[in-house]
């Protein structure tokens, strides 16, 4: 047996299609169009070419875009005094802010500064309640890109056994939360696992869907998947690869070739999890615009 692909990249473009059509009727009828402000921090080579990948994205549906690039040595109030400017331009309905930040900068005072209206990251203190008490208005794009995986692949959700290895603020508590909600795409039975947690093996073998967010190459084995279960990867891991032009490679953390075999669905690394995030932060900067324009 040899598990179905799960693929990413061919979702995340449908979905861009859908909001590119949605852009179009908006500029179509003469009004400005949706505007996403990122602000990057430093040198850091991850961020800025995921920086260029939004860029892309956002001109492929006609998303406004403009990064903010600030030096490394930037101060704290400094960041906080540009979001406060991006918070009252109308031209922006999305402010975004490419993590990791600088070790000096304090990463919660300046995400909570960004209008909640404009969060399109879903990460504010405010986002982060709403999602809690199951109203959400913007969800983190990983974990909204990986429940759209599972319901536009058909997968059901509802009663089976998640489990989530991993319980970071990006991913795995919000990823929690939406996926135990009573509404489409959730109502499972989800346990989070994570470095304190006592034989993971018990858990993992359990799984209907088994969503790995670790952030350790291939630590996900064979022996520890329930067979015909759904496989998640949201791992991103640089390996040494001398045969690659970049010297390294990327895999997730799970050991694919091996699983594969195994599972009924599984994700790859590239082209699983990555594309969605990507696409679902497009949704929701289009959502923040018909938040503030009064459509929604």
């Amino acid at each position: 047996m040899s598990a179905n692909i799960l693929d990413g990249n061919k979702i995340a473009r449908d979905i861009r299609y859908e909001v590119a059509a949605k852009v179009t009727t908006i500029t179509n009828s003469q009004q400005i169009p949706p505007g996403l402000a990122v602000l990057l921090i430093g040198d850091n080579p991850a961020s800025i070419s995921y920086v260029r990948g939004k860029e892309r994205d956002c001109e492929l549906v006609g998303i406004k875009t403009h990064t903010f690039k600030m030096e490394e040595n930037t101060t704290e109030n400094e960041i906080i005094d540009l979001i406060q400017q991006l918070n009252m331009d109308n031209s922006f309905h999305g402010i975004l802010t490419q993590l990791p930040f600088p070790p000096h900068i304090n990463e919660r005072r300046v995400i909570d500064s960004i209008n909640p209206t404009k969060d399109v990251d879903g990460i504010g203190i405010n986002s982060a309640g709403l999602l809690s008490i199951d109203k959400p208005i913007f969800v983190p794009a990983t974990p909204l890109g990986i429940q759209q995986i599972l319901i536009r692949s058909a997968i059901e959700t509802e009663g089976k056994n998640i489990v989530i290895c991993g319980r970071s603020n990006l991913v795995g508590r919000p990823l929690s939360i939406l996926l135990s909600q009573k509404s489409i795409g959730g109502n499972g039975t989800v346990t989070i696992c994570h470095t304190g947690t006592l034989n993971l093996i018990k858990y993992t073998s359990e799984a209907d869907i088994l969503i790995a967010a670790i952030g350790q190459p291939n630590v996900i084995t064979s022996d520890m998947v329930k067979p015909n279960s759904t496989i998640i990867d949201v791992g991103i891991n640089r390996i040494d690869d001398s045969t690659k032009k970049s010297g390294y490679r990327l895999i997730g953390d799970v050991d694919f070739e091996n699983v594969k075999n195994m599972v009924k669905n599984i994700t790859p690394v590239p082209g699983g999890v990555g594309p969605m995030t990507r696409a679902m932060l497009l949704e929701n900067t289009l959502k923040a615009y018909n938040i503030q324009t009064g459509k929604d």
